[in-house]
Formats: C-alpha cells, sequence, structure tokens
C-alpha cells in the first residue's frame, strides 16, 4: 500500500488563503501547543526547525491517523503567495488532472477525467467490477455497469473506453449532486466480497472526533457535521475532483473543502468523500497560527481503509503510520525549504 496516496498532501496549507471570520476564540499558539501534548522538549524542537508528532486517536481498526506540528520561517501572506505561485501544484507529482466543480455541475464538468488508451486495462478491469476492494462501488452501480455488458460484445478498445469513461463520469456527477443535496447520509456505501463498507459513517465518525479544534470554530463543525447547511459568515468552501495515481493505478476521488482565517489564524476542514479504489475516504484538518517570525502548523490526516484490517493489523497499522508520517514529513519539508 503506498500511503503517499491515502493524504490529502496539497491541503496543508490551503487554510491560510485571506479570510476574515468569527471564531469562539482563536487559541494562542501557546494554548494550542498544550492541546496538542507538545511539552516543553517538542517546543524546543520546533523552534530549532524539527517537525514534531502529536497523537491523533484511530477510531477503528480500519483507520491510520497521524498529527504534525512544524514552525515554517514565513508570514501568512508569503504563504499565500507561495499558494498563489502554484508551487504546491508543482510537488504533486501523483496529481494527473483536477478540476473544481461548481454547485451546478454537470456530464461536461467531469469532460477532463477519464481512462487513457494506455490505462485499457484498467477501463475493462472497471466495466466488468465485481463486489470486493478492486473498485469502490455501490450495488446500484454495479448493477449499472452490468447491464453494459450486452454493448461490450465485439466492442472494439475505442468503444471500451469510451463507455468506460462516459459510466464513470455519470457515478462522479450522482455521487457529487447527492453529496451537495444530503452530505454525508448522501454517500452510497461500497460493496465488499462480505458486508459493505460505509465512508459517510467513517467520516462523521471523523469530524466528531476532531474535538481540538471544534472548540474555537463551534458553528463551523457544526456546519461540516450537518452539510447541506449556511456556512459561519465569512467562511468559504470549496468541490473538486482530482484523477491521482494511486498504488500505480488512476483513481477519482471528489474532495470538499471548507476554509476559515483571518490574521491570528486559520483552520482547513477537508474530505475525500468518494476514492476510487484502495482506501475508502480521509479526512483533513489542518491549523495555523502566526508564531514569533514565522507560522506554527499543525496538520492531522485521517485515511481509512480496508487494506489494514484484518490478520496482522497491529503490524499493518505500524508500517501504514510510518508510511503516512514519512510523506507528510516530506511535504512540510519541502515547503518548508522553498520559503526560506
Amino acid at each position: 500500500m503506498k500511503t503517499k496516496q491515502l493524504i490529502f498532501s496539497m491541503g496543508v496549507l490551503f487554510f491560510l488563503f485571506n479570510l476574515n471570520v468569527v471564531a469562539q476564540e482563536i487559541p494562542s499558539p501557546e494554548q494550542a501547543l498544550q492541546n496538542f501534548n507538545i511539552n516543553a522538549a517538542g517546543i524546543k524542537q520546533l523552534e530549532e526547525g524539527e517537525i514534531v508528532s502529536y497523537e491523533v486517536s484511530e477510531t477503528s481498526r480500519k483507520e491510520l491517523a497521524v498529527g504534525l506540528a512544524m514552525i515554517i520561517p514565513a508570514s501568512l501572506s508569503e504563504i499565500v503567495n507561495y499558494i498563489n505561485e502554484g508551487h504546491l501544484n508543482i510537488n504533486e507529482v501523483d496529481l494527473i488532472s483536477s478540476m473544481p466543480l461548481l454547485e451546478k455541475a454537470d456530464i461536461r464538468s467531469f469532460k477532463e477525467f477519464g481512462f487513457t488508451a494506455q490505462q485499457m486495462k484498467e477501463a475493462k478491469s472497471f466495466l466488468k467490477a465485481e463486489p470486493g476492494e478492486l473498485f469502490n462501488l455501490s450495488q446500484r452501480e454495479l448493477d449499472n455497469l452490468r447491464s453494459l455488458q450486452g454493448k461490450l460484445k465485439n466492442s472494439d478498445d475505442t468503444r471500451i473506453l469510451k463507455l468506460a469513461n462516459q459510466k464513470y463520469r455519470e457515478f462522479l456527477l450522482n455521487r457529487y449532486t447527492t453529496y451537495r443535496e444530503k452530505g454525508l447520509a448522501g454517500i452510497d456505501s461500497y460493496i465488499r466480497d462480505e458486508g459493505l463498507t460505509d465512508p459517510g459513517k467513517e467520516l462523521r465518525t471523523d469530524a466528531l472526533n476532531s474535538k481540538a479544534w471544534a472548540q474555537y470554530f463551534p458553528e463551523l463543525q457544526q456546519t461540516w457535521l450537518n452539510y447541506p447547511a449556511a456556512l459561519p459568515e465569512n467562511t468559504s468552501e470549496e468541490f473538486l475532483w482530482m484523477n491521482r495515481m494511486v498504488e500505480d493505478r488512476p483513481t477519482a476521488i471528489l474532495t470538499h473543502r471548507m476554509i476559515a482565517s483571518n490574521e491570528v489564524g486559520g483552520i482547513l476542514l477537508s474530505r475525500q468523500f468518494y476514492v476510487g479504489h484502495s482506501y475508502n475516504s480521509s479526512h483533513v484538518v489542518a491549523g495555523g497560527l502566526p508564531y514569533k517570525n514565522g507560522t506554527l502548523v499543525f496538520y492531522s490526516v485521517r485515511s481509512s481503509t480496508d487494506q489494514v484490517d484484518g490478520p496482522g493489523s497491529k503490524l499493518k497499522h505500524f508500517f501504514g503510520r510510518t508510511k503516512l508520517k514519512k510523506e507528510m514529513i516530506d511535504k512540510l519539508r519541502n515547503i518548508n525549504a522553498d520559503l526560506k
């Protein structure tokens, strides 16, 4: 399992866009450090430029969770300029393509998503998908694919590729519009060989357990849990689809973000509410606070994957967390080096 694919790495600094938001009471850097149980020795490490881990509870046998803190030697405005210049995108080597999604999206919104001729094997596997972990599909989606089998007989590769891309785009549009209408309750479960996986339930559990920041942004937390709901004043949101290489395979990802920040700090909430394969869902909370001559960044990721459940779960979790942490550290170090 390539844990690099389990994280929403671009999200780490998007919370720093220059928005005005009214929060209950944004914590001081000292209070935030205390909230994450980072002691005096950890603070010393941070001030020496090191990355420090903090505990993020895992809510199930399927979850991997990691939290990191770092002081980036740049102001909020410098980091905003860094983002606006597209430097984060350059570092996303696993990203094939991505597009924002508007409220009134239609099938044309996904026209840039699709399998290529070089990915014909993947396209054929998708059209013949069965319950299991090879693809994350609902019963309705699997039934829809089965209904196409007659059209596939005697079809050449061009026809097969067209059908696969058309059907995947339809699935993505349906999942997106249903989520916009019903939120977490509208996310269809993935059908496995035995039973099912419910990403909506996983994401709700993750949101409920992100308590460290919820006390400072209670309205935002409630909106996040009860979406669709009115956004708190001066809070923004965005949706996008991504096509990324996950375990050497292209996959579709649907993402929802809410962002709030001002001159004294900020927060990003991000969830991947559909992932095509390899993992079930991902939930990110990132926060930033001005600290001396830089910015104190807190960054946590919870990713759910069936791959770490079952026999050997403890060992799978250990290696999964290790890989996830390494990728997160590499990302923070790259950003830090760029901004020095």
